[in-house]
């Protein structure tokens, strides 16, 4: 086996710090204290309004049983709503005033931690990074669907030009 290279190396060092800095941003007194499918089915929920249990759990990667669950719990604690379909057997889900002030914290708490491990970056440094980052997050899905599973907590209001074209 070949020797993985530096390059390789850091970037996997840094992804799984990133990621674990990322998943406790939340939960501490001034997060929302929710597991991580609950923050990206808000955030997506957010972005995607009126999409199916179905729809939500192909995204976050769940099996049906999962997506139902998860729905069922972001229901019970007041967050979604489902209202009638245009299929007597599909809902739509939409965030409750609660659900969208949460998934607005779960934003939040996610730019922070960005912003905090960007910090450390010149202008010119982070234009140099916003460039190669988005012709790596290009190559990460060719479809729609892991695109929107890519982007799942994604602020698009952020993000004007999405490296995957996941709304077109």
């Amino acid at each position: 086996m070949d020797s993985m290279s530096r390059l390789e190396n850091l970037l996997g060092a840094q992804s799984l710090a990133l990621a674990d800095r990322l998943l406790a941003a939340d939960v501490g007194p001034a997060g929302t204290g929710l597991p991580g499918s609950d923050r990206a089915a808000l955030v997506t929920l957010l972005a995607h309004p009126g999409q199916t249990v179905r729809w939500l759990g192909d995204v976050l990667g769940l099996t049906s049983s999962g997506g139902t669950r998860l729905v069922d719990r972001l229901v019970a604690a007041g967050l979604v709503t489902r209202t009638a379909g245009g299929d007597a057997r599909q809902r739509q889900l939409r965030l409750t005033r609660s659900g969208t002030v949460r998934a607005r914290a779960v934003l939040r708490a996610r730019q922070a931690v960005l912003s905090e491990v960007l910090a450390t970056l010149t202008e010119e440094e982070r234009h140099h990074l916003e460039e190669l980052l988005a012709k790596i997050v290009h190559g990460l899905a060719a479809t729609r669907m892991p695109a929107l599973r890519v982007c799942r907590m994604c602020d698009r209001e952020a993000c004007d030009q999405c490296p995957l074209q996941h709304t077109v």
